[in-house]
């Protein structure tokens, strides 16, 4: 028993690590999500998307045997993620071609609907949070005699408080994401590249799912993936932090 208590703790830190990386890209779209608004704003748009995800993770739990095969829901996931990273870019440049024009202000989502899209992407991050600690907490040996949501109670709880973590790492994470977005407001192009380079996350997950088959079944799993996608979003970080400082400099 105590060989399988410490094999519980391993996984369990495990997924708090796995949960913080993942919880690093899902900020970052948290905080474009609501940068526009009031700061009094942003911090209960903040709360109210972390009370959606505790109840999105809790709910794909219990759900997740049933979630697998809507490959449909991680599809809309990106299709949104990445329409609205091209539309910002695109509306830049147009706005960088106009500047000798008078702009009228961009209209932008109020408070409501802004706490919707946050808790629409708070589904398509759950889905994919909990299918990433299905693959490792199914590795663990049974606890308990009885399953809950399809999975076995020890596995269950393991993956419970991982999700849990998880979200809160991701509400202050997205906070500190907001000052940074206002303390360099040149930062925000590459903000929205992050989102959109999270679209494409969801979107290999989306084409490797086993009712589509579009590319390998493991592929969105394997090192090679993995590498790539943390070496691209660090390189965008990197580059727009590089750009922002430089513009920031100029200005002084």
């Amino acid at each position: 028993m105590e060989a399988i208590l410490l094999e519980y703790a391993w996984v369990l830190v495990v997924l708090i690590v796995l949960e913080g990386l993942l919880a690093a890209d899902n900020a970052v779209v948290m905080a474009v999500m609501v940068k526009h608004l009031p700061k009094v704003q942003q911090q209960k748009a903040l709360l109210y998307g972390l009370v959606g995800a505790f109840i999105f993770r809790f709910a794909a739990l219990f759900l997740i045997t049933v979630l697998v095969n809507f490959w449909q829901i991680q599809a809309l996931g990106a299709a949104y993620l990445l329409f609205m990273s091209i539309k910002h870019i695109y509306d830049s440049r147009k706005a960088a071609g106009d500047s000798d024009e008078i702009k009228e202000p961009k209209k932008q989502s109020g408070f409501w609907m802004t706490v919707v899209k946050v808790e629409l992407a708070d589904i398509a991050f759950a889905v994919d949070s909990i299918l990433a600690a299905v693959a490792i907490a199914v590795t663990l040996p049974h606890l308990g005699n009885f399953d809950v949501g399809g999975i076995n109670a020890g596995q269950f709880g393991v993956m419970f408080l991982g999700g849990i973590i998880g979200v809160v790492m991701m509400r202050f994470a997205a906070r500190w994401f907001v000052r940074v977005l206002e303390k360099f407001p040149s930062l925000e192009t590459a903000a929205f590249l992050i989102v959109g380079w999270v679209g494409v996350k969801l979107a290999v997950l989306t084409l490797a799912h086993e009712k589509l088959g579009v590319i390998p079944h493991e592929f969105p799993h394997s090192t090679l993936w993995k590498a790539t996608f943390w070496i691209v979003l660090v390189a965008i970080a990197l580059g727009g932090y590089l750009v922002g400082v430089k513009n920031q400099k100029k200005e002084a």
